[in-house]
């Protein structure tokens, strides 16, 4: 007896499977609308972080990309270092623009940020205890880091989140299996 279709029962089988789907991270950031008379947007620097406070990776780094494109010696740039726990932490040795990361700065309003695992910038993460790092500073104005501990990968969805009292306002973490 000769098969005429032997790789049918494996065709159908691949047809009905369902997709492979990677463990997700979203981040939503709110920053709030401040009532002062010199308004700057803030800087803003989001990564995540080990317990032995290592960055595990940068997810987002928002400064002033019209400064930069306007003056050749990255003006906005410059600014950066007023993130000074992302600076010390990572941000001295990154080489800005980072492609995925990088971008302008926000106004007030929640910002939503989506990541999947094995995808750039989230990446590989292993296995652990981790704290979603948001720090935000605004030029005439001030500084504040937020932080959100959460385990990954994640058994179920959960959500996670602190807030701000000035320069940051909700921040929001939901974890996918």
């Amino acid at each position: 007896m000769q098969l005429r279709y032997p790789l049918a029962p494996l065709t159908l089988s691949l047809l009905f499977a369902g997709p492979a789907v990677a463990a997700g991270l979203g981040v939503n950031i709110e920053i709030p609308r401040l009532s002062v008379s010199e308004y700057h947007r803030p800087y803003v620097a989001a990564w995540i972080e080990r317990p032995d406070n290592t960055v595990a990776t940068t997810l987002a780094v928002w400064y002033d990309v019209r400064t930069r494109a306007n003056n050749p010696e990255g003006e906005g740039t410059k600014w950066l270092k007023d993130l000074r726990q992302w600076w010390r932490r990572t941000g001295r040795e990154l080489s800005v623009p980072i492609d995925g990361v990088t971008g302008a700065t926000k106004p007030a309003g929640r910002h939503a940020l989506a990541f999947t695992e094995g995808s750039k910038p989230l990446g590989q993460l292993a296995p652990g205890s981790y704290r979603l790092v948001v720090e935000a500073a605004r030029e005439v104005g001030g500084r504040e880091v937020v932080t959100v501990p959460f385990q990954w990968p994640p058994a179920k969805a959960e959500q996670a989140g602190a807030a701000g009292k000035e320069e940051l306002g909700e921040i929001k973490l939901d974890l996918k299996p």
